[in-house]
């Protein structure tokens, strides 16, 4: 059986081609006009992965995904009518995986979709052979567990979402490479910055703040025209 989608949009038309076209790629769809008859079938059986439209009746697309956030990892797409730029960036903070504006081709949709359920069964997979790994990742004050597929500060667990943690677990791999955005991209989300280079920016900024909050002494540095390296705070290499 193929992996469990979750559509809502109040767009019959939207709503019917989406699930249609996912249908054809083998993928089980479920698709509901509000993000409240989502939530409660999420709540009963939890889908692989959701997709939210922003402005619905009841719910909207924003709210849901903050709420669904709290409570799962489950990969999430937001769709929006407007290029908003706010819409956007509160998107991807409150924890969204990936943003489209509309109208958009349904193989943009689909491309976004294999690649995020690409990443999910890897990790779960890296997570089902973790207890054959040699070590942990360390980077200053950071661990990366591949057992608990975790990062600790100190050894305290770091709060990051899905995509944060592959990102971050990803630069740790190699510290001292600086990364540009069409590998970071690729790496991440499997497809390059022709597609979206913003949702790269965003979470960076956001891995920023909880490395700040966890006051660690990683950074993660701007190389001005190439892309990012982590570093180690006062380290002189």
């Amino acid at each position: 059986m193929g992996h469990s989608i979750y559509i809502a949009d109040d767009e019959a038309n939207i709503r019917e081609l989406i699930k249609s076209f996912l249908e054809s790629d083998g993928y089980t769809v479920s698709a509901f006009a509000t993000g409240d008859e989502l939530a409660e079938a999420f709540e009963k059986e939890p889908a692989d992965l959701v997709i939210l439209d922003i402005m619905m009746p009841g719910t909207d697309g924003l709210t849901l995904c903050k709420q669904l956030r709290e409570k799962s990892s489950v990969p999430i797409i937001i769709l929006t009518a407007k290029d908003s730029e706010y819409d956007y960036v509160h998107g991807i903070t409150i924890g969204s995986d990936d943003y489209l504006t509309k109208p958009f081709r349904p193989t943009a949709l689909l491309m976004r979709v294999r690649s995020l359920l690409r990443r999910m069964d890897m990790n779960e997979k890296a997570d089902q052979s973790a207890k054959f790994s040699e070590r942990d990742v360390k980077v200053g004050d950071l661990t990366f567990s591949v057992e608990r597929n975790e990062i600790f500060c100190g050894g305290r667990p770091i709060k990051l979402t899905r995509t944060e943690l592959r990102m971050l677990s990803y630069m740790m791999q190699n510290p001292q490479k600086a990364y540009s955005r069409d590998e970071l991209l690729n790496a991440i989300w499997g497809y390059d910055t022709k597609v979206e280079t913003r949702v790269t920016d965003e979470t960076l900024r956001r891995i920023r703040k909880q490395l700040s909050l966890c006051g660690s002494n990683v950074s993660v540095r701007t190389m001005w025209g190439f892309g990012y390296r982590i570093e180690v705070n006062g380290d002189d290499k």
